[in-house]
């Protein structure tokens, strides 16, 4: 006869948690957050330039000078509009793609999935070089207009909004095409046979029945694809120019050109606070939308 096991004690089973968590809470505390406080500290400085003396004293100057000056409104707005159209764009393109690999059973499934991991290997510089070759005034697709007689002159589509939409727009799309397909392949999908031997055609299904459901995975996926986008740089420097400023660009030139660390870092805490809570309202939305529909 085998001896029983003594089962663990109360208080082990209870430090077993945190005390497994307490070394990536380390790391966190000290990569992310003691930066954004000495970032944070900075920002309430006349002069935050590195080196200097931190008992010149704190000031709300430099958030003074973004909530009275109308061109960094507008850079912010701007941000916050391209985000949106962005995510937007990304979802009602990488939903039906996330559906097609959580529902195929084809052997080259793992195939799809690498392709689609793939552009991730690239650089966003690489990316974005290779949509000013398409969309330069000597690019591909102006090629194709002229040559088809639409446009007699080039059409501009480098350093518009649009390129920066459509850039950005690429970069993010593998991130949620990947997010939405692991929340759908965990859904039993007989719900959708149920409600359609009940009547409901394919829309009525995805808006009633599926969506509903995957709704915590949208909110997850989209709340990451616009936190890439509001701080994305690369993409909008390269195919914006002096077309588009963005939130990213702008304190980056503040701290590496004009050398002005205090106002570089009021920009990066505003970008933070703006994007977190744009992240947590547009999550609770979704979320109270999912206890409704799922409740009721």
């Amino acid at each position: 006869m085998s001896p029983h096991l003594t089962p663990p004690p109360r208080r082990a089973l209870a430090l077993t948690g945190p005390g497994l968590a307490f070394p990536a809470s380390l790391v966190v505390l000290l990569v992310v957050l003691a930066p954004m406080l000495l970032l944070l500290l900075g920002s309430l400085r006349a002069d935050a330039t590195p080196g200097t003396d931190a008992a010149s004293g704190y000031t709300l100057a430099n958030y003074a000078l973004f909530f009275t000056d109308a061109y960094y409104h507008r850079v912010l707005f701007d941000t916050l509009w391209v985000s949106a159209v962005c995510t937007l764009a990304a979802l009602l393109l990488g939903f039906p793609v996330a559906y097609f690999l959580a529902r195929t059973q084809s052997p080259r499934k793992s195939l799809f999935i690498v392709l689609l991991v793939f552009p991730l290997m690239v650089g966003g510089v690489v990316r974005a070089a290779g949509w000013m070759v398409i969309l330069g005034n000597a690019g591909i697709v102006n090629a194709v207009l002229t040559g088809l007689g639409l446009s007699e002159a080039p059409v501009k589509l480098l350093y518009t909004p649009l390129a920066v939409i459509l850039g950005t727009t690429g970069v993010v799309l593998p991130y949620l095409i990947l997010a939405l397909q692991s929340v759908l392949e965990g859904i039993d999908f007989s719900v959708e046979e149920a409600a359609q031997n009940l009547g409901a055609n394919f829309f009525t299904t995805f808006w009633r029945v599926l969506l509903p459901i995957a709704a915590p995975g949208v909110a997850a996926g989209t709340v990451l694809v616009f936190i890439l986008c509001m701080n994305a740089y690369a993409t909008p420097v390269l195919l914006g120019g002096t077309g588009l400023t963005m939130m990213a660009p702008a304190l980056y030139d503040q701290i590496t050109k004009a050398a002005n660390w205090g106002f570089g870092s009021a920009l990066a805490w505003v970008l933070v606070t703006v994007t977190l809570a744009m992240a947590v309202l547009s999550n609770g939305f979704i979320h109270r939308r999912y206890r409704r529909t799922m409740g009721g």
